[in-house]
């Protein structure tokens, strides 16, 4: 099971001696806990105090009580707490139940010789939110922007899995102006006549769905998803049991936790050159790149030349300066004087002929110096996939510009591109 990053720590106060249906009420708590698929609990047996009752309960051989004060502590995924904490509200009659959030830095169950060999069912994530076949298309894009996620699974009443709606789906289907994740970034008046106009439209998951699905077993091991992203260019995919029921999820980001958690700690010798794949033979070399100077419609023609929906800033010597995402520029270009900015990003995602119309943008107040993130996290290449990877997961980033030994830009590295190299070297 994965589990990283923001969770919730769930604190329970209860007596040794509450029961719960005849049962010591610590113990039916972690069976709760265990039979929905919780990540994990812990007990512990105080030695002293007291609580709503102001009893003192003590463990001292003077005064010893039979009745010591019990703390069992759960951390889990937000929306598995948000499902089980009203059982366990119910179990608790007297005590006291807290929640906070917390951020997971590791959860494993230990290093293995071969990450790729360990089950799927080891590394998904199980706490899946899904819709039925009827689900409205307003509902289903609240859902995802609620939930922050970017694609979702379609079930039938029988937890069968039917099919899969993405954040490409939607905008091939729908009149959605944008991408989910860049919808906070237009105005709130905006959101709500998209959101009425797909109330109006009447669309369900059936018409917006992708079908059929490509999958993973549960027990199968970890290197067939990644062999099954590989080849489908996928960043994610639904993890089904035996009975074609959805079990899980798993992402590119979840695999590739594993494969830093189980980087050997074995310091390199810079003398030595490191055995397999460098990041010059995982980069890809064709990466769109603009002037400091750029216009704003300079920039769009540079990400429209290869969808990579990214430019790299660099200065005549290709030194790189910063990167522009077409995130950046949505939010912080002037798109009020830009009506056709939103189309124009639009078809990056949606992949419309080339030959449709572009509205040409200009506005000389606007260059690329203006829209960029910067600084920027590069990484060398001749350096070792392991180091790249290591880099995404503290930086949080999902692709990094790669440059020679002279600072001079030669690539773009991305998470695809070091699950591709792992495949190939397990393939050799």
């Amino acid at each position: 099971m994965q589990l990283q990053g923001k969770a919730v720590r769930v604190i329970i106060y209860i007596g040794e001696s509450d029961h719960y249906e005849g049962k010591s009420l610590h113990m039916a708590i972690l069976r709760f806990l265990k039979q929905e698929g919780a990540a994990g609990a812990t007990v512990l047996r105080g030695l002293a105090g007291f609580g709503a009752h102001s009893r003192i309960h003590t463990a001292t051989l003077v005064d010893l009580s039979a009745d010591l004060p019990i703390r069992v502590e759960w951390i889990d995924q937000p929306d598995l707490v948000a499902r089980l904490l009203p059982q366990l509200r119910q179990m608790v009659n007297d005590g006291l139940i807290t929640v906070e959030e917390v951020d997971v830095v590791q959860y494993a169950p230990g290093r293995r010789p071969d990450p790729l060999a360990q089950p799927v069912h080891d590394v998904m994530r199980t706490a899946v939110i899904s819709v039925l076949p009827h689900t409205s298309a307003a509902e289903i894009v609240s859902l995802l922007l609620q939930k922050g996620y970017r694609s979702l699974p379609v079930v039938a009443e029988n937890g069968r899995l039917q099919g899969i709606i993405t954040d490409g789906d939607l905008l091939r289907r729908t009149q959605l102006a944008t991408r989910l994740d860049l919808q906070a970034a237009l105005p709130t008046a905006d959101w709500q006549a998209q959101l009425a106009t797909l109330r109006d439209e009447g669309q369900t998951a059936v018409a917006l769905m992708s079908q059929p699905v490509i999958t993973v077993a549960a027990t199968a091991p970890l290197r067939q998803a990644v062999q099954q992203m590989v080849d489908h260019d996928l960043k994610r995919l639904p993890v089904v049991a035996e009975d074609g029921r959805l079990a899980g999820w798993i992402s590119r980001v979840d695999i590739l936790r594993q494969m830093e958690y189980h980087q050997p700690a074995v310091e390199a010798d810079p003398e030595q050159p490191t055995p397999g794949h460098t990041i010059r033979d995982l980069m890809y070399a064709d990466v769109p790149t603009v002037p400091p100077q750029a216009t704003l419609e300079e920039v769009l023609q540079a990400l429209e030349k290869n969808r990579r929906r990214r430019a790299v800033v660099v200065d005549d010597s290709r030194q790189v300066l910063g990167i522009i995402t077409d995130g950046d520029l949505l939010r912080r270009s002037r798109q009020e004087t830009h009506p056709g900015l939103l189309a124009r990003l639009r078809r990056l995602v949606t992949a419309q002929p080339d030959h449709a119309p572009r509205p040409a943008l200009a506005f000389a107040n606007e260059t690329a110096v203006d829209l960029m993130t910067t600084p920027v996290i590069t990484i060398s290449a001749v350096a070792a996939p392991a180091d790249a990877l290591q880099m995404m997961m503290q930086h949080r980033v999902k692709r990094l510009p790669v440059v020679d030994e002279n600072g001079r830009l030669v690539g773009l590295l991305g998470r695809a591109s070091l699950l591709r190299g792992w495949v190939d070297e397990a393939n050799n």
